[in-house]
């Protein structure tokens, strides 16, 4: 508090909010850690309870139905009753069902549990979304988006490598009751320290309020969204169809790219573990090269909105591109690498997108990037059954799939050549 009075009577703004990017930074490495690690416990898996490459693909579909179904509840939430009271509830749920993973005895069990334990991961990123949108000034948000995305990315780049090696000391049915602790551990933290409004915060001085022009109100209580004027703006289709196709091919990294590398590609399990992390951490770069390097690229091209379509519309196109160049590879090692840079494709498009449902949904943030993400992980629980479909029809399928994935990329360069990410719908 001293440093706090220090700060006020020079002037000086506080750094206060920089702990919500932390907070947020956290949080998204424990999702992609509960997240992708049934991916590398698959085998096992499927081993245990006795399942087919069709029964898997939908217990990852599971996941990603509930994913979709319940981001707008939960990013409406966020606007309604405000993130922190609703990221303590759905955090515990969560990992609650992350530890519940091992404990399924059959196939109905298992389908159960990943549907709502993603049921309960929907909220996070639409509610920290919100939190970004109150408690940090315009021109830090995209850039904090970045950082966000980055660290998703490398949370579940180590997973892989990280879920080996917790195998080789306790049973894969213990190793998610021990990811499920770690998010208890950050909900009791979170919950101490964050407040909805950073005016009610002791640790944010006014020199810092004065950054956050109008937090009070974008932290206010908004249960009334405005869905017609959403539902009829053909920026938030055009939001939707992008994030569904971005969704599909990056889909396959957290779900089949295990199995693909061992069966495909020929590699032993622990080979496969370092290799299926390189795309996730390739991708974490393109998240924090896109989110630091918008604003230089804008006072390039003549503003934001020039910026945002011109990063997203590459990164879609790049992403299909090098899809088609990996699985035309021979060489294991090169095909990785080459579907890690289409990681880091995918990935420049993630700040564009989520800044403009920052800017494009103002106070309902949290409802209009739930509604995006609900849209993408529609994508994201329909590709793996498809791939597993494939599969059932013969290995010689996998190709398949990243020519199909290749092709939906480049409808997402299409939606995202009309988009205006950065005017605000009405009463936002």
């Amino acid at each position: 508090m001293e440093n706090n009075r220090t700060a006020s009577a020079t002037g000086k703004p506080t750094h206060a909010r920089y702990w919500v990017i932390v907070f947020a930074v956290a949080l998204s490495v424990i999702t992609y850690i509960d997240r992708v690690c049934i991916s590398q416990a698959a085998p096992f898996i499927k081993r245990d309870l006795h399942l087919s490459s069709v029964e898997i693909g939908y217990a990852f579909g599971a996941f990603g139905i509930a994913y979709a179904l319940f981001e707008i509840p939960g990013g409406w939430l966020g606007d309604w009753v405000g993130p922190r009271r609703v990221l303590l509830r759905i955090v515990v749920w969560w990992s609650f069902f992350t530890a519940a993973t091992g404990w399924a005895w059959n196939h109905v069990s298992l389908i159960v549990t990943r549907f709502m334990f993603g049921a309960g991961e929907a909220g996070c990123f639409p509610n920290l979304t919100k939190a970004f949108t109150t408690w940090l000034p315009e021109h830090e948000r995209v850039r904090a988006q970045g950082i966000m995305w980055m660290a998703t990315r490398w949370g579940g780049a180590f997973t892989p490598a990280l879920v080996v090696l917790v195998f080789k000391f306790i049973h894969w049915r213990r190793s998610f009751e021990l990811f499920g602790a770690i998010g208890i551990v950050w909900a009791i933290f979170f919950y101490r320290w964050f407040r909805d409004n950073p005016a009610r915060h002791p640790s944010v001085n006014q020199a810092e309020l004065a950054l956050l022009e109008g937090a009070e109100q974008r932290a206010g209580s908004h249960g009334d969204v405005p869905w017609r004027t959403m539902l009829t703006m053909p920026t938030v289709w055009l939001l939707w169809v992008q994030y569904f196709c971005l969704s599909w091919g990056w889909s396959f990294y957290i779900t089949w790219l295990p199995s693909y590398l061992q069966q495909a590609r020929g590699m032993d399990l622990s080979t496969s573990a370092i290799f299926a992390g390189l795309p996730l951490f390739f991708g974490g770069i393109g998240c924090s090269l896109s989110g630091f390097a918008m604003r230089h690229i804008a006072r390039r091209v003549g503003g934001e909105s020039n910026a945002r379509r011109l990063v997203a519309c590459t990164g879609m196109f790049g992403a299909g591109a090098l899809l088609i160049i990996s699985t035309n590879l021979t060489n294991a090692g090169w095909a990785v690498v080459a579907m890690a840079l289409a990681s880091l494709s995918n990935d420049i498009c993630m700040p564009p997108a989520w800044g403009a449902c920052m800017d494009v949904g103002g106070r309902y943030a949290g409802t209009l990037s739930g509604s995006m993400n609900m849209m993408g992980n529609a994508g994201g629980a329909v590709a793996p059954v498809v791939v597993g479909y494939l599969l059932s029809l013969g290995q010689q399928n996998w190709p398949l799939t990243f020519y199909i994935s290749a092709g939906i990329y480049f409808a997402g360069v299409f939606a995202w050549y009309f988009i205006d990410p950065v005017t605000p719908m009405k009463g936002a």
